[in-house]
């Protein structure tokens, strides 16, 4: 016996188990289940999967776009680029084309429910309209057409109608064009038309246009600095404002 109790039998009785089943986990009969390891797909499976993408963004486009040149979508919030999205501050939602169209438009309906009309005081049955489908646009050559693309958005439709000016005050209509301003004339007003709809607000550049990405980055950083962006209210009289105002009319 050896002085710490352990036989020379008994070490080598040890190291031999040891030994086999070093042995056998090495041809992995002992070795322990491991979390599955997801498998990249084979260039056939990542064809099929892109193809199956692709066929279903076709089926949401139609053949022809909105006024302003993007593309009309079939229906929202169903994988293509039509997402509801929740406008801060006034407790609704609107539907619009996601990314950069998505940021500038948002802008512009909280400034209006900040500094024109809060619109969770009103019992409307529709206080904020964004993308409709392409069957209710008329005609593609209208801007209202821009709804059915996801790049514009009504803001009370019952009470500013098409066709009807005079909806506003001069004060309003003073805040309207800052808001105009902010966005450098990327949003029109529908007031502004020859056939006015005052409560239309809508992208009067194609996609892929840089002014677009620059002002919806300009907005970002507003939203993501204190003092800066929609909730705070700027003197829309100050002259300058009313320059840059007038530039974008």
């Amino acid at each position: 016996m050896s002085p710490t109790g352990i036989t020379r039998r008994h070490a080598l009785t040890a190291a031999a188990g040891i030994t086999a089943a070093v042995s056998l986990a090495s041809t992995g009969l002992l070795a322990t289940p491991a979390a599955a390891t997801p498998q990249p797909l084979n260039n056939d499976e990542l064809k099929e999967a892109l193809r199956r993408v692709g066929a279903r963004r076709r089926r949401l486009l139609t053949s022809r776009p909105s006024a302003n040149g993007w593309e009309m979508q079939k229906a929202a919030d169903d994988g293509g680029d039509i997402v509801t999205r929740h406008v801060a501050g006034t407790g609704l939602n609107v539907s619009v084309r996601m990314g950069d169209p998505e940021t500038v438009l948002v802008h512009v309906i909280r400034r209006f429910h900040y500094e024109i009309d809060t619109l969770g005081l009103h019992d409307e049955p529709n206080l904020l309209e964004g993308w409709v489908a392409p069957s209710a646009a008329r005609d593609s050559r209208l801007p209202e057409s821009n709804q059915a693309s996801g790049t514009a958005v009504v803001i009370r439709p019952n009470f500013y109608p098409p066709g009807v000016r005079g909806g506003f005050t001069t004060a309003q209509q003073l805040i309207i064009r800052d808001i105009v301003a902010d966005t450098e004339g990327v949003v029109r007003w529908g007031g502004d038309d020859r056939r006015p709809y005052e409560g239309l607000f809508y992208l009067i550049v194609p996609p892929g246009d840089a002014r677009l990405a620059r002002v919806a980055a300009k907005i970002r950083t507003w939203d993501e600095t204190p003092g800066a962006g929609a909730g705070v209210v700027p003197d829309v009289t100050e002259p300058s404002r009313r320059r840059q105002a007038a530039r974008y009319r």
